[in-house]
């Protein structure tokens, strides 16, 4: 039970890697907040969990949304000991010059503020206790990018750079920040990622990847499990590959 009397938000656990870091920590002994954007599919989760589970509907690009969120949680647990930055989107294959606006305000504010949005509502809480674990999970597009996801590429390697930096100004403080980089797995972006989700598009992006399979929500939940847990308390500032090989 190596997680046992901790709590945890992560976000963007109602499917995906969310879910699958979501279940990890509960099998490990966590109480967890699983937050999302889509409140009816957080509280099926959060039901499927059971008791240590609670649901949490939230805009982690909102900074009143992700507030509610962290005040939420302290409610409900009466402190927080890991923080997971989760939630993310992508813009479809294209054309770095052809990205929509639109598009590109939504990769930028899910991807990146959100991340200094939870970092300003649940920093000082981990300051005052002297411990924390963040984890942000970003991508290996942040390490090897790929041509056609140029901003949602750019966001990742943001978010790598953010956990560097956030990791060396919080260890005196006692809070541990660290990032995972997973390869496109069986999540719901899993087709934005490639275009179109045909056998074709499976193998030719599956050729990249010399374990030869896409990742998991059970891989991710594993890496997120060992990065937040006192197992890893050496361990700060990392972006840890999870990637069957994907960037060597």
């Amino acid at each position: 039970m190596r997680l046992q009397g901790k709590t945890a938000i992560v976000t963007g656990a109602a499917s995906g890697f969310g879910a699958g870091i979501a279940t990890k920590f509960i099998a490990k002994g966590a109480r967890v907040m699983i937050a999302d954007i889509n409140g009816e599919a957080a509280t099926r989760m959060a039901a499927e969990l059971g008791e240590n589970a609670v649901a949490q509907q939230v805009d982690v690009a909102d900074g009143a949304s992700v507030n509610a969120m962290a005040q939420a949680a302290l409610a409900a647990f009466g402190q927080l000991d890991i923080l997971v930055n989760n939630a993310g989107v992508t813009h479809l294959p294209t054309p770095l010059e052809d990205v929509g606006e639109d598009d590109f305000d939504r990769v930028f504010n899910v991807n990146m503020k959100s991340v200094y949005l939870t970092a300003r509502a649940l920093v000082p809480h981990m300051k005052t206790r002297g411990t924390g674990a963040i984890l942000n999970v970003a991508s290996t597009a942040g390490i090897s990018p790929r041509p056609n996801l140029n901003w949602y590429n750019a966001s990742k390697g943001w978010m790598i750079t953010a956990t560097r930096t956030m990791a060396v100004e919080l260890a005196p403080s006692g809070v541990r920040v660290n990032a995972i980089c997973p390869v496109a797995g069986e999540t719901p972006l899993l087709k934005s990622f490639m275009g179109e989700d045909t056998p074709e598009m499976r193998a030719k992006f599956l050729s990249t990847i010399p374990l030869g399979r896409f990742s998991t929500p059970e891989d991710m939940g594993n890496a997120a499990c060992f990065l937040c847990s006192d197992e890893a308390s050496m361990i700060t500032g990392v972006a840890m590959e999870v990637d069957g090989g994907r960037c060597i």
